[in-house]
């Protein structure tokens, strides 16, 4: 879809805006409020339940802390979604003077990393042991996170890569054939 945004006038593009979220929650993309990470468990999900060969994942309450979605088998997930190349914080696993984390809390990590956009750059899976090698801990936050370094992409089973945004096609959670599943 290609929208000439210049033809809408301030409060039109206001009204749109403030109308987008409300319209993304009653699809269930948006749960808990961050724009970025929800999109990204969406997507992740999505991505899973449509790739033959990868697990199929089912959401969680997102009051859930740590675990975003889990496999039928009990596997469990934590989604992480960022336009950087760093994730947002994984809190509750422990700080930085024990230098460990006190039990594990998942067994994959899944990154979804955005262009600028909001397309789809690149979906990575870590397991546990690989977000203990790469954890960064973070001071001022208190937490532990995750930099998409090149040690890290080198160590992460990568889902999706997309190089350019130019060939992000069908980088929302859609079929890239042009058909659309309803929403209810």
């Amino acid at each position: 879809m290609n929208m000439d945004l210049a033809k809408f006038t301030t409060d039109e593009l206001i009204d749109l805006y403030a109308r987008i979220p409300d319209s993304l929650k009653e699809r269930d993309v948006i749960r808990a409020g961050n724009f970025t990470g929800d999109l990204g468990k969406y997507i992740a999900i999505q991505h899973y339940n449509k790739t033959p060969g990868l697990p199929k994942l089912q959401g969680v309450p997102p009051v859930t802390q740590n675990v975003d979605a889990i496999e039928h088998n009990g596997k469990r997930y934590s989604i992480k979604a960022t336009r950087s190349n760093g994730t947002g914080p994984f809190y509750g696993l422990g700080n930085s003077e024990l230098q460990q984390i006190d039990k594990q809390k998942f067994e994959y990590v899944v990154i979804v990393q955005f262009f600028k956009n909001f397309k789809v750059r690149r979906i990575l899976e870590l397991s546990w042991d690989q977000l203990l090698k790469h954890k960064i801990w973070r001071k001022r936050i208190r937490a532990w996170n995750l930099g998409i370094t090149e040690s890290l992409l080198s160590d992460a089973r990568i889902l999706v890569d997309n190089k350019e945004v130019e060939t992000s096609a069908g980088c929302y959670g859609e079929p890239t054939d042009g058909s659309r599943e309803p929403h209810p």
